[in-house]
């Protein structure tokens, strides 16, 4: 039983950091090994032999160690855990081998308290935080945004609602984006990058004005894990709100989420 945290730096930091990308190395959360049956012939037919392997985490032998984790697919971090099984066979006949992933999962916390966050997003508040326009000329608009809660449990989808008070061209399209923020490196330095989960458009054309729309994204499962922080690398989540204008104008709201899991 093997479990690892790969990671990657992204091509954009190659450059940056070429004399250190090489001393990334996997990091080793467990690696237990077993005999399940002795050396000897297996009778004729189907052979079904039970096993057991404790679930624990290896003695930390450095301090960056961070223990078990759960499992976790990214683009630049790669937390898996594998049982891999090897027959030994006679000196004529090559050994068998196969492997099969499974997936951790936290003991469940108790719930975090609600940490709800509203915002109206308008052509001043964009400039003042510095938030994304595409290009050219600023349309005026102002839109009320509320996501009911900032700290989000895994098993539970992320609600809120979005209204349209004003807006002086008409909006193409409303969407909703949950990007993920990956941190790994060593130190001599560090790469961060963000990438797109998911995507899910919640408002199609010229949406009514002073209507609110209601906002509902379920959490991948594969593709999301508690906020995690550790020495060597950091998994973090964010949400994005974005209004397409008809003429291809974007602006985005961004909202930093704590990702939990929770009873």
């Amino acid at each position: 039983m093997e479990g690892c945290v790969n990671l990657q730096l992204s091509t954009k930091n190659v450059g940056i950091f070429e004399a250190f990308s090489n001393s990334i190395k996997p990091m080793n959360l467990i690696n237990t090994v077993i005999e399940l049956a002795p050396p000897g012939k297996i009778p004729v037919g189907i052979t079904e032999i039970p096993f057991e392997i404790p679930l624990r985490a290896r003695q930390a032998i450095s301090p960056g160690y961070p223990g078990l984790l759960e499992t976790y697919h990214g683009v630049f971090v790669n937390i898996m855990y594998t049982l891999k099984c090897s027959m030994k066979r006679s000196f004529l006949n090559k050994p068998l081998y196969t492997s099969c992933q499974f997936f951790v999962q936290y003991r469940q916390q108790d719930p975090a308290p609600l940490k709800p966050v509203r915002c109206e997003i308008t052509p001043a508040s964009i400039r003042a935080c510095g938030g994304s326009l595409s290009r050219g000329v600023m349309p005026q608009f102002q839109i009320y945004a509320e996501i009911h809660t900032t700290v989000c449990p895994l098993d539970k989808p992320i609600t809120g609602k979005i209204r349209v008070d004003e807006c002086s061209v008409p909006i193409k399209s409303i969407e909703l984006q949950l990007v993920r923020v990956e941190t790994c490196g060593c130190a001599e330095g560090y790469s961060k990058d963000a990438t797109e989960i998911q995507n899910i458009q919640i408002g199609d054309g010229d949406v009514c004005r002073g209507r609110h729309i209601p906002l509902y994204m379920v959490l991948p499962r594969l593709f999301t894990c508690p906020t995690t922080t550790t020495v060597n690398f950091k998994i973090e989540f964010e949400l994005n709100i974005a209004v397409i204008f008809e003429d291809d104008y974007l602006v985005t709201e961004n909202f930093p989420i704590l990702l939990l899991r929770t009873r």
